[in-house]
């Protein structure tokens, strides 16, 4: 299957559709432990989304703000897509290596939806 895909704290964009439907996000990438760890803590908007890499669930316990969640696979297929209040704690997706975060009702907006492939573009590979 190749090697493992693995990001680097950083940026770059969340690529959603193809052709003229393409919308590209900025995208702020989380593949520390202690980046993962704080996310979207504290926060009262993000622009854009948060890519954490590698997780398989997430909690919005101290979060200000309702959040959309993504679920995707090693291959970036969506596989679920949640919206999530403040204080709550999201199930483990057994097939899920990443997660996707942005303010609730971004993800419909940008196509974001169960079985959509999205792209990482311009983010550091290590």
């Amino acid at each position: 299957m190749g090697r493992q895909r693995r990001w680097r704290d950083g940026v770059g964009a969340l690529v959603v559709g193809e052709g003229l439907d393409r919308v590209r996000v900025p995208l702020e990438i989380a593949g520390s432990y202690r980046a993962r760890t704080k996310g979207l803590l504290g926060r009262d908007a993000v622009d854009g989304a948060m890519l954490l890499t590698p997780a398989n669930s997430v909690h919005t316990f101290r979060m200000r703000m309702s959040i959309d969640v993504a679920y995707l696979d090693r291959r970036l297929t969506v596989i679920a897509v949640r919206t999530m209040r403040p204080g709550r704690l999201g199930w483990p997706r057994v097939r899920s290596r990443h997660v996707l975060e942005a303010e609730a009702g971004a993800m419909e907006r940008w196509g974001v939806r169960v079985g959509a492939r999205v792209e990482i573009a311009d983010g550091r590979e290590g």
